[in-house]
């Protein structure tokens, strides 16, 4: 994305072309000389950027409690009255309040959420494009009732290792996709796999499903050895494609009963089922309607609703988010949270990358093998320079493959000429 925008930047500066964009990236719209707000076909407004953000001026804010994990704090802030909006942002959630002052411990807690001395900072932040945009949206539509019941919290330890890679290997011919790559997930972590274009992620993916089998190396998920027990593993897990890939010319009932008959799932134990399905993903007023004409983000719960139908352990989601707004990835990613806080393991690919933030731990890889594993917060204080104190994890994220390249160009080439032979 950065050297697509160094191309359209040069061809404005230089050829003098004119650029209109439509994207669901708030930090791309930010680019923008001048932005057109659509919502549900009509114009809402148009100006600057920085028109917009003017209008929550001196109502962002940053939350941290010491000791209360990020996504419980999340949680508890979207319930407040006073805040609109409520995103995780490294180890803090930042939030958008209704008013323009500094929220007090009581406009943002109930009494039970915090310990009698809890550490609570409370800081005021610059207003950006996307809290403008999601503030203005989010009056018209309410946040989402996550009400993961009945699926059952897993009474396990959360140390249980759900997922071992040990020195995975998958070879294409002469050309090595994945390259000996080892990493473990614990019960009830959200594991992020993140990579550029062809880093290997998605291939590695594929073999943790039981969807492409390894070429050496060993490999378990729920206890199972995929090698020899894939079929055993595959009904232990939930999987959400990238691309939409449930049965479009059925409507969103009978995909759902489809794949509830396809875990195994009768009688009333189904209906129960597919009852929490409709409710807990919205989906009533959708479920004669066929799936391939629901809107994106439609779409996006259809599928998700699909893989957690029969209470997986583990929940595979690949680039989940990909091209919906942000009003929907809030929206999923409270969903993700919830299955978590419930136990449930979750892996996640994503090419978002602030969306690294709601992993508790995360692999960067590029060229098949691991450049790095480590939580958001360790990446980000590893690209910390005096240039940049404060990194986001998209500069991490750069700084590690700029570094990569650098190392070992030859071995780029050899591996880029291979994919191509």
């Amino acid at each position: 994305r950065r050297e697509l925008w160094q191309i359209v930047y040069r061809q404005v500066e230089e050829a003098g072309m004119s650029v209109l964009l439509s994207t669901a990236y708030l930090d791309e719209a930010e680019r923008c000389n001048e932005v057109i707000l659509i919502h549900q076909g009509k114009l809402l407004d148009q100006g600057e950027p920085a028109t917009f953000s003017q209008v929550v001026a001196g109502r962002t804010f940053q939350v941290s409690v010491k000791g209360m994990s990020h996504r419980r704090l999340q949680a508890e802030l979207s319930r407040a009255p006073n805040v609109l909006d409520a995103l995780i942002e490294g180890e803090a959630v930042r939030v958008v309040t209704e008013t323009a002052k500094l929220p007090t411990l009581e406009q943002l807690f109930s009494k039970q959420a915090l310990p009698a001395r809890a550490d609570v900072q409370i800081t005021s932040v610059t207003p950006r494009f996307e809290d403008a945009f999601v503030a203005r949206l989010k009056k018209r539509r309410q946040e989402p009732e996550v009400a993961i019941s009945p699926l059952q919290t897993i009474n396990v330890s959360k140390n249980d290792e759900v997922i071992r890679v040990n020195q995975l290997q998958r070879r294409f011919g002469d050309f090595i996709a994945v390259n000996n790559v080892s990493f473990s997930v614990k019960r009830g972590e959200i594991f992020g796999l993140l990579g550029a274009n062809g880093a290997g992620k998605s291939t590695t993916f594929r073999m943790l499903c039981g969807l492409l089998p390894a070429s050496s190396g060993n490999l378990a998920v729920a206890g199972h050895d995929l090698r020899s027990a894939a079929a055993s593993a595959r009904g232990r897990i939930g999987y959400m494609a990238q691309k939409f890939s449930l049965y479009t010319n059925l409507s969103v009932a009978q995909n759902l009963r489809f794949f509830s008959s396809a875990y195994g799932l009768r009688g009333k134990q189904q209906k129960a089922r597919l009852d929490w399905a409709i409710t807990t993903f919205e989906l009533d007023a959708y479920t004669n309607t066929n799936a391939g004409e629901l809107p994106l983000g439609y779409k996006q719960r259809l599928s998700f609703a699909a893989a957690l139908m029969h209470e997986p352990e583990i929940l595979f989601l690949d680039e989940p988010t990909s091209g919906v707004d942000p009003l929907a990835r809030r929206e999923f990613w409270a969903r993700t949270n919830a299955v978590a806080e419930a136990g449930v393991t979750v892996l996640v690919t994503t090419h978002f990358m602030e969306e690294a933030n709601y992993c508790d731990r995360l692999v960067i890889m590029a060229d098949g093998e691991v450049l790095a594993e480590a939580t958001p917060l360790a990446m980000k204080i590893r690209a910390r320079t005096t240039e940049n104190p404060d990194p986001t994890m998209e500069d991490a994220f750069i700084q590690l493959i700029e570094q990569q390249n650098k190392k070992e160009p030859d071995t780029a080439a050899e591996r880029t000429s291979g994919s191509a032979a």
